[in-house]
């Protein structure tokens, strides 16, 4: 069998070893390709938007609200899981990423109700990016404030 009693050097050599290789390039492209092609479908939203008459910021908004309900209702359907599988990281950057992560816990934790289950658990993930944008936010405005700008 071998001697079980390895320094972390040889482990990870082992380790390394008997690893399959990672097809870095192959998943570099495939979530440069589909975290575009999200984005492409965002700006589609948005070109709609100012088409039906909304200004940019208008629309800019809408776009983003679209978007976050798409990628919401793809992760309660089950698609998006198999997206992230895919494309890695090409799915998690763009705002469906954001929306995938708030329904994902929620969807977990459905079966122990609504207010301690899903509503609980739904800011595991995005609580904390909330937060920290909320108080970096109101940081930034308190400097805007006293240097003014």
């Amino acid at each position: 069998m071998g001697n079980i009693n390895k320094s972390k050097d040889e482990y990870k050599k082992l380790v390394k070893k008997n690893s399959p290789p990672l097809p870095r390039f192959k998943n570099i492209i495939k979530a440069y390709l589909v975290g575009g092609l999200i984005c492409l479908i965002g700006q589609g939203f948005w070109n709609l938007y100012i088409l039906i008459g909304y200004n940019q910021t208008d629309a800019g908004a809408m776009g983003t609200i679209t978007m976050i309900m798409i990628g919401g209702l793809l992760t309660g359907m089950g698609y998006y899981d198999r997206l992230g599988q895919f494309a890695g990281a090409g799915s998690m950057v763009p705002v469906t990423g954001f929306a995938n992560a708030m329904v994902s816990p929620a969807l977990e934790y459905k079966q122990e109700g609504l207010v301690l289950g899903m509503g609980a658990k739904m800011f595991t993930v995005a609580g904390p990016v909330l937060t920290y944008g909320m108080v970096s936010s109101f940081f930034i405005g308190i400097i805007k404030l006293i240097f003014g700008g």
